[in-house]
């Protein structure tokens, strides 16, 4: 009597083992995923990040180019300069980030 009860405890014992093994081995997968999932939204939260400042600095130009105070032409010129150091700056930026 005492070895059939030791027997079906030692059954349950064993499933009761499965079971945890099995939900252990599915938690690791499945935090080995949140993990990679983590790692590739801070990428790209640093990508967005990179691109706001790059947003904010020309905003910041283009508001010191709008508050110059001088002939039309002179301005127009400013500006077209202004662009052109904007755009060589972003393709040094786009370079680095390579």
């Amino acid at each position: 009597m005492k070895r059939d009860r030791l027997n079906s405890e030692l059954q349950t014992l064993e499933r009761k083992i499965r079971f945890l093994l099995n939900e252990y081995n599915s938690l690791k997968k499945e935090f080995s995923g949140l993990k990679d999932e983590n790692l590739s939204l801070k990428t790209i939260i640093s990508e967005k990040d990179q691109q706001l400042s790059n947003f904010q600095n020309k905003i910041n130009i283009s508001t010191i180019v709008d508050s110059i105070s001088t002939g039309e032409s002179e301005v127009s010129e400013v500006k077209e300069k202004l662009n052109e150091y904007i755009k060589e700056i972003d393709k040094c930026i786009k370079y680095l980030n390579e």
